[in-house]
């Protein structure tokens, strides 16, 4: 499963469609002194309409800190909003964007930071394979989330179509990429693995709705309601049972039976984290 999305820059309108779609990056910076006039106006639609927000700064050659703090001051991230460095130009060489990247990291933690480039700077200009907390990898000629890269991609931006960039995120749903981007911020905290007895229809904890989102983000979502995420209830063994195929599956462990079935297990506890899409 995949999130659609677009890109826009000041060459879009500030009252874009967003029908169908789970995010928007907006154009906020260029090198240090081009500010995107309508980034304001741009982010204000996508939040308007609950959508994931990123930001991201097109690199010019010059100064890695400057350009990173002339990017943070501009562009304003709120939490959960993810931050991204475009690298485009020939005259920025690897090692800026590596250090771009890492500082913007440093002096954002709470933000995840991504690298957005095109297949040729990708297969012929990278030499580290350093893509922060994410590739967002441009490849027009390729089929919506098939990216024609070997590397693990987060987003591939795969159209141009009707003067707008197309893209789709490889999450299971909004909902995933959102608590990915805002790094679980205000979630519960995950505890250890309680043992299976503790897992008893209408227990109430915390612990509860920890695993109630981890559920979610992970695509194991079997839940009718989000009221009383905190409880036990039909919806939390549907969705853990599908957990524990997914991980079968995944992991070719060859379980069946019980198994597969509820109460959870300390092996696929321990594997639900998020991020984990």
């Amino acid at each position: 499963m995949t999130v659609n999305g677009i890109d826009v820059a000041s060459y879009q309108d500030t009252a874009y469609a967003t029908s169908g779609l789970g995010f928007v990056i907006v154009k906020a910076t260029e090198g240090t002194s081009y500010v995107n006039p309508k980034h304001a106006a741009q982010i204000a639609t996508g939040r308007q309409h609950g959508l994931v927000i990123g930001h991201y700064h097109f690199a010019r050659p010059g100064s890695v800190s400057a350009q990173v703090s002339y990017f943070l001051q501009h562009a304003a991230p709120k939490a959960g909003d993810i931050l991204a460095f475009d690298w485009e130009d020939t005259g920025v060489p690897d090692e800026d964007k590596d250090a771009w990247i890492k500082q913007a990291q440093k002096a954002a933690p709470g933000h995840r930071v991504l690298l957005y480039c095109n297949r040729d700077f990708w297969l012929n200009r990278d030499h580290t394979s350093f893509a922060g907390d994410g590739l967002w990898i441009a490849d027009p000629g390729a089929p919506a989330g098939k990216p024609r890269v070997e590397h693990a991609w987060l987003i591939h931006q795969y159209s141009e179509a009707g003067g707008i960039d197309h893209d789709v995120a490889d999450f299971a749903g909004k909902a995933a990429m959102q608590t990915w981007a805002g790094k679980g911020a205000g979630a519960p905290a995950y505890e250890p693995f309680p043992g299976a007895a503790w897992f008893t229809t209408g227990r109430r904890s915390p612990i509860v709705a920890a695993m109630h989102d981890r559920l979610v983000a992970v695509g194991c979502n079997h839940y009718t309601t989000t009221a009383n995420k905190d409880v036990i209830g039909s919806g939390d063994v549907a969705s853990y049972e599908a957990w524990q195929r997914k991980y079968n599956t995944d992991h070719h462990k060859g379980w069946s039976g019980s198994a597969l079935k509820w109460p959870p297990g300390k092996e696929t506890w321990d594997a639900l984290k998020v991020p984990n899409v």
